[in-house]
């Protein structure tokens, strides 16, 4: 696999962090999440393919044991508030001395500075202040967040990984290690790049949802059928929209220009009219194999059974019968291997992990007896 021999240490954090060392994971890296001991349950839904080590970092000794494993490592992923890892004398400076190819990863909602470095927040904070959110919402209502999926995950987890591989990338030339300093505010803002750079071609000059691809064109939207699901459009081009008429039934002649925005009202309630005569597989049969840009929304219990999805397999199923998605995207040479087995425990590896760092089946003993660390292999066997 492509990330192969590179180790990571993953102190364990909520959401983007978590997400980021499953991506490195899934590509081949040795991921170790160190918990925190006297866990009941890790939090952690995205721990495929992960060690766990669970260490308490409120003894002197524990935090040594962290340095060790930290300057022993590629890559070092830390989702702390700004100056956390700097008060346990574990801050990138202190890491990288000891060590100068670490590769030290922050992963914060505002970053390392800033008025806001220390402060609290969440996907919907930081997309907010990424300028997108005002951006999110239909028409005549208020802005809205598309789940926790912008910042959390797309600006923070997804663009932290990106920075992770290319500083590895950059350290096969220079031999040197960096810091990361991945922000879920300016992450988010950089994915959302284009609504920032076409604002000049006119595409957002109107008021949120009013725009041609935030759902004020009603050949860019969704519509319910007759079933009750729905279906989603996206028949911008003047060949697509062809496409799109004729399967609806649909005369042009007979409709206002494509282009009006003043008669989308209208328009809009020609489709809405149309699509709820028939049910989502009706639609689906009308339009499957044409370049209308109608296909159905699927729900998450229906995606991994569309003959598409099942003909690339882009869907995995663990050993606990649970599916998620396939590890995007595909390499030819060397394609991610994710791991089925659940998602490890808190310390479920500790003293397999230990004795590979150096320590011996004495010193992880000692280390259990003082409570250091905690081991629990054999209760996430149970």
């Amino acid at each position: 696999m492509a990330l192969a021999g590179v180790r990571v240490i993953e102190l364990a954090g909520l959401a983007p962090a978590p997400f980021c060392g499953m991506i490195l994971a899934d590509f081949g890296a040795k991921v170790i999440r160190v918990d925190r001991t006297k866990l009941a349950a890790s939090l952690d839904t995205q721990g495929r393919g992960k060690q766990s080590v669970a260490i308490n970092l409120k003894t002197p000794e524990g935090v040594t044991l962290l340095r060790k494993l930290c300057v022993q490592s590629d890559v070092v992923l830390e989702p702390y508030r700004q100056g956390v890892m700097e008060k346990l004398g574990l801050g990138p400076q202190e890491l990288l001395q000891e060590n100068p190819r670490l590769i030290y990863a922050r992963l914060t909602g505002y970053g390392q500075s800033g008025c806001y470095a220390a402060a609290a927040g969440h996907d919907i904070n930081y997309l907010a202040m990424s300028g997108l959110l005002s951006r999110l919402g239909r028409s005549g209502e208020k802005p809205y967040a598309p789940l926790n999926l912008m910042a959390d995950f797309a600006g923070g987890g997804l663009s932290c990984a990106l920075g992770i591989v290319l500083a590895l990338l950059e350290r096969t030339k220079s031999g040197k290690g960096q810091v990361i300093d991945a922000s879920m505010v300016e992450g988010a803002a950089y994915v959302g790049s284009f609504a920032w750079k076409s604002r000049s071609m006119g595409l957002w000059e109107r008021p949120r949802g009013e725009n041609l691809l935030d759902s004020g064109a009603p050949f860019y939207d969704t519509y319910e059928t007759a079933d009750g699901r729905h279906v989603a459009v996206g028949a911008i081009e003047p060949q697509f929209y062809s496409q799109l008429l004729k399967g609806l039934e649909l005369d042009a002649g007979a409709l206002p220009p494509q282009m009006s925005v003043s008669d989308w009202p209208e328009l809009r309630r020609t489709f809405t009219e149309r699509f709820a005569s028939r049910t989502q597989a009706d639609w689906s049969r009308v339009f499957d194999g044409t370049d209308a840009c109608v296909t159905p929304v699927l729900c998450l219990d229906q995606v991994s059974s569309h003959p598409h999805n099942q003909q690339r397999g882009s869907f995995l199923t663990d050993a606990s019968g649970e599916q998620s998605p396939r590890p995007a995207p595909l390499l030819s040479r060397t394609p991610a291997a994710p791991c089925l087995a659940r998602g490890p425990a808190a310390g479920q590896h500790t003293a397999e992990v230990l004795q590979e760092f150096g320590f011996t089946a004495a010193d992880v003993q000692r280390m259990l007896r003082a409570g250091v660390v905690e081991d629990n292999a054999a209760t996430a066997k149970l």
